[in-house]
């Protein structure tokens, strides 16, 4: 898993970055890619990337402010000129069918995939996939803003290879078949079940994904204990204030969130159009003060989920 990340600015587009989108890299046998927001422009910066617009499943929403919808009308149109086929689900707080609908019902666009639109209210949302398992919570913003929390579900244990040689299996096709837990019977009669030469499961992969907020404690529970916390830092340190009124966190406070949830790494976004490229050195110091696994991302910026 991975998360390129398509615009890392907050309000308006500057010209080192765009407003925000990101895509989350799915381990699955599709390689299907799952949007988070899709501020203006989000396609122009597909462009720059390897990213397949038809191979997007999923676009969530984390809330209604433009700079995090605007591109969405573009980029749903496009994927349908661009021989996008297969099925899209959009998720998002209460408004954005209405949102969708009318963007595409007035510029009088025609999607030629199933387009699904579900709303969800300020419970919030859960999904059960057959590998993952997805939470959405309310943050604290000035209109309805989420978290999402996505939990990779346990993968299967690996083949036991040093096991296998010692039963003096010989190699083929059928080590796919132990690997997947089936019994093989060989040339020789001898019959052995898969079960006994796999290893332990691993656990999955957590990412948490934050949309705009305040500092607040389900931010905490939504990442806890997770390998990658995505949170905005749209303000620097000593803007505290500043940040309490336009409903944002600064970088020390995503810094505490990182530290009081025990993620295992920080990538700080959304970050405002008053700090230029050379500023980034300084609020990544700020927040590695309070937890030292933190990177200032850049748009384009891929980065690995360990």
């Amino acid at each position: 898993m991975k998360i390129t990340f398509l615009g890392t600015g907050s309000g308006v587009p500057a010209k080192h970055r765009n407003v925000s989108s990101m895509a989350l890299h799915i381990d699955d046998k599709e390689s299907s890619l799952w949007l988070f927001d899709c501020g203006e422009a989000t396609q122009h910066q597909i462009l720059h990337t390897s990213l397949k617009p038809r191979k997007i499943s999923k676009i969530f929403i984390t809330h209604l402010h433009g700079d995090h919808i605007f591109g969405l009308p573009g980029l749903l149109s496009s994927r349908s000129f661009q021989g996008g086929e297969t099925p899209l689900t959009v998720y998002g707080p209460r408004g954005i069918k209405d949102y969708i609908e009318i963007s595409l019902s007035v510029s009088m666009t025609h999607v030629k995939y199933p387009l699904n639109i579900v709303e969800f209210d300020e419970e919030g949302l859960v999904l059960e996939e057959e590998e993952y398992r997805f939470i959405g919570r309310k943050l604290v913003h000035g209109i309805p803003s989420f978290g999402f929390r996505i939990e990779q579900k346990e993968l299967p244990g690996a083949l036991l290879m040093d096991k296998v040689r010692e039963s003096g299996i010989p190699a083929g096709p059928h080590y796919q078949q132990l690997k997947e837990g089936k019994s093989i019977k060989l040339a020789d009669g001898r019959i052995f079940d898969g079960v006994d030469y796999i290893g332990p499961p691993k656990k999955g992969k957590i990412v948490t994904i934050l949309g705009d907020t305040r500092y607040n404690e389900m931010s905490v529970e939504l990442a806890m204990g997770a390998d990658m916390l995505v949170h905005e830092a749209t303000f620097a340190a000593g803007d505290e204030l500043l940040a309490h009124e336009y409903f944002h966190s600064t970088t020390v406070q995503a810094a505490k969130v990182a530290k009081d949830a025990g993620v295992g790494q920080l990538l700080l976004t959304h970050i405002s159009a008053r700090y230029q490229k050379d500023d980034v050195l300084v609020l990544e110091k700020e927040a590695r003060e309070i937890f030292p696994r933190v990177k200032v991302v850049e748009d384009f910026d891929v980065v690995e989920i360990k």
